[in-house]
């Protein structure tokens, strides 16, 4: 397969779970809610979304894990004579290990789209259960730490002159479920969290 239609196909799932998860696009969903009971409150439309967009940024993780053991190995998975090269990126020792753990990056992305996953998944089963707040803060307070992870790991690609579309991809996945879980941190509490 090529690295263009895998990047499709992960890509598919973040827009989806973006468009759950925007105020504007519920009548695009209102129509398709009897068939699909969790499209009709915003709220379960916003849990599907993160969930959709967490499950892609897991899947992505796990794909960049993959290919940084591949070249580990010798192997060649996007090598490119331009910019974009994951292999350029994720197979420089010097940049795609986390300092404090030395683990690669793919790595904490899978422990982290995981964990963020186990949250909204089991608050969006018990969204009136005392711990969702701590979940959703939780969760907030992680996709925001991300962003910092987000301008280091762009830092190195520019130093390096390369772009990873795989890492990329898992950026865009953080930035969207953050913005799903500061909505869902405003609705908590409020009289639109059960309409």
């Amino acid at each position: 397969m090529s690295t263009t239609l895998l990047l499709a196909a992960y890509a598919l799932p973040v827009v989806l779970g973006l468009a759950l998860i925007l105020p504007w696009t519920a009548p695009l969903f209102l129509g398709m809610s009897e068939k699909l009971p969790f499209l009709k409150t915003r709220r379960d439309r916003i849990f599907a979304g993160l969930n959709l967009t967490l499950l892609a940024g897991l899947a992505i993780s796990v794909q960049t894990q993959w290919i940084h053991a591949k070249v580990s190995e010798g192997a060649n998975f996007c090598a490119s004579n331009t910019i974009f090269s994951c292999d350029d990126v994720i197979g420089n020792a010097n940049y795609n290990t986390m300092p404090v753990l030395d683990v690669s990056w793919g790595m904490v992305g899978m422990c982290t789209f995981a964990f963020l996953l186990f949250l909204t998944y089991a608050s969006s089963k018990e969204p009136n259960a005392t711990w969702v707040k701590t979940c959703i803060d939780l969760g907030t307070l992680m996709t925001f730490a991300g962003l910092g992870v987000i301008g280091l790991l762009v830092s190195y690609e520019i130093e390096m002159e390369k772009i990873c579309q795989f890492c990329t991809m898992a950026h865009i996945a953080n930035i969207v479920a953050l913005g799903g879980f500061i909505q869902l941190r405003m609705m908590h509490g409020e009289k639109a969290w059960n309409d």
